[in-house]
């Protein structure tokens, strides 16, 4: 009888955990959608222009069709909020989101929270292919970017591609190709640098530092397409990423396609850093903080971990633009300088916490 009795009470307080985690969730997902929304509304009527929040909301309203009172008078400020400042704040966000899901896809194929987009030269490689077209003046406003993008997924497929030997690759080889391919691309840019005269020198130190001055929509469409895209794909190969967490021989043992679910994961990231690092320059620390504060929170679930990170990279690139065009009066800092000076110091205690907890690398 008693054997029963206990039985039963365990069955009956069985489903408390998953509602805890579904209350844990439910509430991180509200917290960071109201701070990325405030953060939009803010970052709508902060800076150098003069706008209200009924002008801010106003003009997005006019321009789906719904006009009302709101409306600014001034053709100037209706012009100036959906032309410059829309897009750039749409654009933080798209970012944002970009490198954080790139960030949680790399950490669940390295199995490591220290692991982020740029460790395979993502950044390194797109970096260079923008000073390439900026230090020789090639023709197109689009130029930069194209090179930034193509410079970014030559960087990848080039590490991939090195480290892959007998049909596998092993992550500590693809970790150690990727610090080479970084120090080529490194190299490679201090030369353009050196070689750029003094106007084309300026732009691409100001490049690499990051910016989202100066975002069209035209621009904007773009990488919201492709971190649509690729945060839905990232979405649906969560499953897999749950499994692969389990370890290489119990995943395929599972079903899993180790290799395949790899190299897709890596284009995955490629094309997602791509595009943000295309457009802005380089946003550093967001692809590495986001997901494993994330994780801290909600636990290795990746559905829920690519999910929440996209919100929580949106939200702090949203007002990491915010603060960087209002910080210093008449100045536009560079976002990937922000980012770095929030990021630099948690990063140094993630690594000390790693150690503390593991006793040590792994």
């Amino acid at each position: 009888m008693t054997t029963v009795a206990s039985t039963t009470k365990t069955v009956v307080s069985a489903p408390a955990v998953p509602d805890r985690r579904a209350g844990r969730l439910a509430v991180t997902v509200s917290t960071l959608v109201v701070i990325l929304v405030a953060g939009m509304l803010v970052s709508g009527f902060v800076g150098e222009l003069s706008a209200g929040f009924t002008d801010v909301i106003g003009t997005a309203l006019a321009r789906i069709g719904i006009h009302t009172s709101w409306q600014p008078k001034s053709e100037i400020i209706r012009e100036a909020l959906w032309n410059i400042r829309f897009p750039r704040v749409l654009m933080s966000l798209a970012v944002g989101a970009a490198l954080a899901v790139g960030g949680a896809v790399m950490q669940a194929i390295f199995g490591n929270p220290l692991a982020e987009p740029g460790v395979v030269g993502v950044s390194a490689g797109g970096a260079l292919g923008a000073a390439i077209a900026i230090a020789f003046s090639v023709a197109g406003t689009w130029s930069p970017a194209l090179f930034a993008f193509v410079g970014s997924l030559a960087a990848t497929l080039l590490a991939y591609s090195t480290a892959r030997s007998g049909g596998r690759t092993e992550m500590v080889t693809l970790l150690l190709t990727g610090i080479a391919v970084n120090a080529v691309a490194a190299a490679g840019l201090a030369f353009v640098i050196f070689a750029s005269d003094t106007a084309a020198r300026e732009q691409i130190i100001f490049w690499q530092l990051g910016s989202l001055n100066g975002t069209r929509w035209n621009e904007l469409f773009i990488v919201a397409g492709v971190v649509t895209a690729g945060s839905l794909a990232a979405l649906a190969m969560a499953r897999q990423y749950d499994v692969l967490s389990l370890g290489e021989r119990s995943a395929a043992h599972l079903g899993v396609r180790v290799e395949r679910l790899r190299i897709g994961s890596i284009v995955l990231v490629a094309l997602l850093t791509g595009a943000a690092v295309a457009f802005v320059g380089i946003v550093g620390f967001v692809g590495l903080v986001v997901p494993h504060v994330v994780r801290m929170i909600l636990g290795p679930a990746h559905r829920s971990l690519i999910l929440v990170s996209m919100l929580g990279g949106a939200a702090l690139t949203v007002w990491a633009d915010m603060a960087a065009r209002t910080l210093v009066h008449g100045a536009d800092l560079p976002i990937g300088m922000l980012t770095a000076l929030a990021g630099g110091p948690f990063f140094f205690w993630l690594v000390r916490r790693t150690r503390h907890d593991a006793g040590g690398w792994a």
